[in-house]
């Protein structure tokens, strides 16, 4: 009786350590690939919904996706370094363009978006503006190497869906969160300005970091958020930095959409 119980438990036990290893060395997944919903998330919801009606109803040239940063066009003052939207009415409002931006979104998030709608233009968009990555630093977690895959799938999505559309893709602007935000963004731009090109000639990828920055290092007055009641560590430009990434694109901007320069 003993011997006929032993030997099941025995194997089961032999069948555990075998299996163990492979367990504890299989590697997790990358959230920066997948496909993330913020639908619980009612402002989000609201946010998508809204531009699901406007892509629906609407011709669209220029499209800036992303996250805050791009939000952030929408803002308008009252104080100066906050005032977004006069800045991109002089650069994009006569350019058919949309605004994809959503706060505290990262790669996982874009993706989910562009297989949920943001791909059902009527008519191929000219041009994608995508800035896209400061988040997956953030509450993401997810590395320089993590996070790069989930930007090859996001400019990769929109070519798959409209082969004819250029795509401009802005390095993550430098910060001032952590040592380790910082080196990932370095490492994580040193890939996109060397590799990300390769076998896609519809993509251009511009550094625009200069624009927050003061003698190549982050400059904490080119930023919105030491503003903010509490202050919040520097991540987003200014009204006037965001003014400069504009002027920065714009000899790009201006070439893939064949009409004249906006200053």
């Amino acid at each position: 009786m003993r011997q006929s119980i032993r030997r099941p438990l025995l194997a089961i036990t032999t069948l555990l350590t075998l299996a163990a290893p492979a367990a504890a060395s299989a590697a997790p997944a990358n959230l920066a690939v997948q496909q993330v919903s913020r639908m619980d998330t009612p402002w989000w919801h609201r946010r998508f919904a809204e531009k699901q009606a406007a892509i629906a109803a609407g011709r669209y040239d220029l499209v800036w996706l992303g996250d805050s940063i791009t939000q952030n066009w929408e803002r308008t003052g009252p104080e100066p370094w906050r005032d977004f939207a006069p800045v991109w009415q002089r650069f994009y409002g006569d350019r058919h363009a949309i605004n994809l931006g959503f706060k505290g979104d990262s790669t996982c998030h874009v993706l989910w978006r562009l297989a949920h709608g943001e791909l059902d233009f009527r008519t191929p968009p000219r041009l994608f503006v995508i800035m896209i990555g400061a988040n997956n630093f953030g509450h993401v977690h997810t590395d320089a190497a993590r996070t790069y895959p989930g930007i090859t799938r996001i400019v990769d999505a929109i070519h798959t869906r409209f082969p004819t559309t250029q795509v401009l893709l802005l390095a993550v602007l430098p910060s001032i969160r952590s040592a380790w935000v910082s080196a990932n963004t370095r490492q994580l731009n040193t890939m996109l300005e060397a590799d990300i090109r390769q076998g896609r000639p519809w993509l251009h990828v511009q550094d625009v970091g200069a624009a927050v920055e003061t003698h190549g290092a982050p400059d904490p007055s080119r930023f919105l958020d030491p503003h903010l009641t509490p202050p919040d560590p520097p991540l987003h430009p200014t009204a006037a930095a965001q003014e400069e990434i504009a002027r920065m694109i714009e000899p790009t901007v201006a070439a893939i959409l064949g009409d004249h320069r906006h200053k």
